[in-house]
């Protein structure tokens, strides 16, 4: 029997009322959805027919689950029988600053032991915001003999033991990348279990690991590698352990530095110089922690061809970011920390005309007597000469009705504007009045915003607005803000691609949590932190929408009555059994 008849008989049967012929055959369509990349199209192709439907769960090799409570590993297995890489996240997006409990779920360990199981052909992994222990990287490790990459993004649980089991084990790996991740760092040595032999590393990125690594073995390692591309170290690494390994790896398209601030005699400083003068590759530079001003210099030739400078551990001053502008202009993504002020962003405008996402970040973001920092003027400056920009994320301490409209006005091609004013409630600071206005010229003039952040005194207002004009808005985040659930009505009436849903220390109550009864089960989810929901708002969202998992996270010693933290989402799999006693789950199929 061939393959594709066995594969028939194992598939579902056509509905009984489908008697037209298909007029591909199986493996035709199978190639022919092979060549769809986009997640999104693979669905909606999937929904034409029952043929359709099979060939493209035979032909897909990659899923990617926004949720991992959505469905279950089983579910995932039966759908998708041939799966090779899977991208899973895990923890709302609000764990990011400690609003979810530490035990909260989202273990990788039962989704590795049914991928053990129906794909021992996994080479793929990549997770955000998950629990990964030391045992589970070493199942891994062992259970899967073609792995290549891994990739971990915020994740805790795990120790450098269970990347050292990675290493021993993974002989075929091309990508180990760990990023901000909560990890206990114990040593160093576990670099060093690599085989000597092995030599097939793309990708290596251990930049936020804080113990020293076995620099002999990273040196032997990356010049072994020939085919590595991706190289981002932790600032233990000197400028001439640096110099050193470029020499190694000249191909590099991303490099992370190390700190610049050894001290360089003027033959180390030289040979840094013309090394970085052959790192004519590179289009992603970032590290640059404790950044000496004396040593930005060498890394001027390297520049010529960046297309992503990330400057987010560097606390440049404006005149050094001014300076390493200059040699920028192919930039078309920027991230940097307050500390270059607003004549450092008049630099961006200056130098960047590419510029297509920046995102400053509070150098100190609890430290409210700080001096230094960007306000409205800087923003207003970046508008002007980066009439490209789409991507915008902005800490800032003081903002204007007025510069957000000119902002936009520049900029009508925003799909992610995410504006955090860092003293909540803060009004227009030149007119006291509400930034309902500013909001509103964003929605109003930017009819491809995907993404928003509000922030600042806001009344409903704001959210009319966002429900009358953010036609395609998929995320939204709110904090501080609100008079009353009129504006929560008004947003989950109006946008009708609303995907997720954030909001945390609002007045909103039961009647706006219910007020999206039609509209859950197309969101991916709902977070609502610190609002007046009540435990009966919640029974009466699960009792009326058995198909969503409405979870309520409950403070030690808080009212019995009061939600705390509500998380609603869809899911096909029922309510989780691994919920700690802190989260009561309401609902299930």
């Amino acid at each position: 029997m061939d393959p594709y008849s066995k594969r028939k008989k194992e598939l579902p049967e056509r509905p009984p009322e489908s008697t037209r012929p298909s007029p591909f055959p199986d493996e035709v369509l199978e190639l022919v959805l092979g060549l769809l990349k986009s997640n999104k199209d693979r669905s909606s192709v999937s929904l034409v027919c029952k043929d359709w439907y099979n060939a493209e769960s035979w032909s897909r090799t990659h899923v990617f689950i926004g949720n991992c409570y959505s469905v279950s590993p089983e579910i995932v297995a039966r759908r998708f029988p041939k799966i090779r890489s899977v991208t899973l996240k895990g923890k709302p997006r609000f764990s990011d600053f400690n609003l979810v409990p530490r035990n909260w779920g989202a273990d990788i360990q039962s989704w590795l032991v049914v991928f053990a199981s129906k794909y021992p052909f996994l080479e793929e992994l990549r997770l955000k915001r998950m629990t990964v222990t030391d045992e589970s990287l070493e199942f891994l490790a062992l259970n899967f003999p073609n792995f290549k990459a891994l990739s971990l993004l915020s994740c805790d649980g795990f120790s450098t033991d269970g990347l050292a089991a990675i290493a021993t084990h993974c002989k075929n790996l091309t990508e180990l990348d760990i990023q901000e991740n909560g990890i206990d760092d114990k040593s160093g040595n576990w670099l060093g279990c690599l085989p000597e032999n092995f030599s097939s590393l793309e990708v290596l990125n251990f930049a936020n690991l804080n113990s020293d690594v076995n620099f002999d073995a990273l040196e032997r390692l990356v010049s072994r590698c020939k085919s590595l591309k991706v190289l981002k170290v932790n600032k233990n690494i000197s400028l001439e352990q640096l110099q050193r390994l470029l020499v190694c790896t000249p191909q590099l398209t991303e490099l992370g530095t190390g700190s610049i601030s050894q001290e360089l005699t003027e033959r180390q400083y030289t040979e840094l110089e013309n090394t970085f003068k052959h790192c004519k590759n590179l289009d992603t530079l970032s590290g640059l922690w404790e950044v000496m001003t004396p040593y930005l210099p060498v890394l001027y030739p390297a520049c010529t061809n960046l297309t992503f400078l990330n400057l987010s551990y560097a606390a440049l001053q404006g005149l050094e970011l001014a300076n390493l502008l200059r040699h920028c202009p192919q930039l078309r993504r920027l991230w940097v920390l307050d500390t270059v002020e607003d004549k450092g962003l008049e630099a961006v405008g200056s130098n960047c005309p590419l510029l297509e996402e920046l995102r400053v970040f509070p150098a100190d973001p609890f430290d409210e007597e700080i001096v230094h920092g960007v306000t409205e003027a800087g923003f207003v400056a970046v508008s002007y000469g980066c009439r490209r920009l789409h991507y915008v994320l902005y800490f800032c301490r003081q903002m204007t009705n007025a510069a957000v409209a000119t902002i936009v006005q520049n900029c009508p091609n925003f799909t992610h504007f995410r504006l955090c004013i860092m003293n909540p409630g803060q009004p227009d600071y030149m007119t006291n009045e509400p930034m309902d206005e500013a909001f509103g010229a964003v929605v109003k003039t930017c009819s491809k915003l995907q993404r928003l952040s509000v922030s600042g005194l806001l009344t409903d207002l704001t959210f009319e607005y966002v429900g009358r004009y953010a036609k395609n808005l998929e995320t939204l985040s709110v904090a501080f803000a609100g008079t009353s659930d009129w504006g929560m009505q008004c947003v989950l009436g109006g946008c009708t691609k609303l995907r997720k849903l954030e909001i945390r220390d609002c007045p909103f109550g039961n009647a706006a949590l219910l007020s999206g009864l039609e509209k859950y089960e197309s969101m991916r989810s709902l977070w609502m932190s610190s609002c007046n929901v009540t435990m009966n708002g919640c029974r009466l969202l699960a009792r009326e929408m058995p198909r969503l998992n409405v979870e309520v996270m409950k403070e030690e010693g808080s009212d019995d009555s009061q939600a705390d933290k509500v998380y609603v989402y869809r899911s096909v799999a029922g309510p989780r059994r691994d919920a700690p006693p802190s989260v009561l789950t309401l609902s299930g199929i």
